[in-house]
């Protein structure tokens, strides 16, 4: 695999305000287009790995209208909805990114590997673990914190009750980011958790108004650090 690079959150995002502050990583490190950290607005399209036909659907339609309206798409690189987003956004002739919870440098799941390769070179990977480090459970919620930080939004297709994507949208809405769900989510009364997170600020996202997404969004992100341009 290529050499990859090693920058901060602060020359990806610019000043970091007190809460970004406290839960943005000490480094990240970028296997493939830098430029795509300059380049947005991002959003984040996440979901269940264990994805109901109709979820991976959803999440392949939003992730393409998405690609096709020049946002960048971002997600965690597992099986299930964090697959067909990525692969979505590819075939709509968009970006993605991927977010891991391993080193660039490693591969997981095994299964994802040859998309894995695909995005380190011709878009981009992001970790903030560096070669070497371990791979175990508790790295991907913070995983998911740190996609939260890296994007304008986050939008949730399909989780459970205990999925690692609720742990991201709580993360959203304490980074003070955009988080949008699903209809079909919102209106699931077997979860507890959409009720909460409308509460403290998630929008409900049909999927006949998607430009609640578009409008809501920065309409640039291309004014960050001079070191990602090197």
């Amino acid at each position: 695999m290529s050499e990859y690079a090693t920058v901060t959150p602060a020359e990806v995002l610019g000043e970091l305000n007190e809460v970004e502050g406290k839960y943005a990583p000490r480094e990240l490190f970028l296997l493939g287009d830098r430029a795509l950290l300059r380049r947005g607005p991002r959003v984040s399209v996440v979901g269940s790995r264990r994805a109901s036909d109709e979820g991976l659907r959803r999440a392949r339609v939003l992730a393409s209208t998405l690609a096709c309206h020049g946002i960048i798409v971002v997600s965690g690189l597992a099986v299930g909805i964090d697959r067909a987003a990525h692969e979505s956004a590819i075939d709509a002739s968009g970006h993605t990114i991927a977010v891991l919870g391993t080193p660039v440098d490693a591969v997981y799941p095994k299964e994802n590997r040859d998309l894995q390769e695909r995005i380190g070179r011709e878009h981009l990977l992001v970790s903030q673990f560096p070669s070497g480090y371990p791979t175990t459970p508790k790295n991907f919620p913070i995983r998911n914190r740190t996609m939260a930080l890296l994007t304008d939004a986050t939008v949730i297709v399909e989780a459970g009750e205990t999925s690692g994507t609720v742990h991201q949208g709580w993360e959203a809405l304490r980074l003070g980011r955009l988080l949008f769900l699903l209809e079909s989510v919102a209106n699931d009364r077997a979860l507890t958790w959409p009720t909460e997170m409308i509460r403290y600020g998630a929008q409900v996202l049909s999927r006949d108004n998607l430009d609640v997404v578009l409008e809501n969004l920065p309409p640039t992100s291309a004014d960050t650090a001079v070191a990602l341009e090197a």
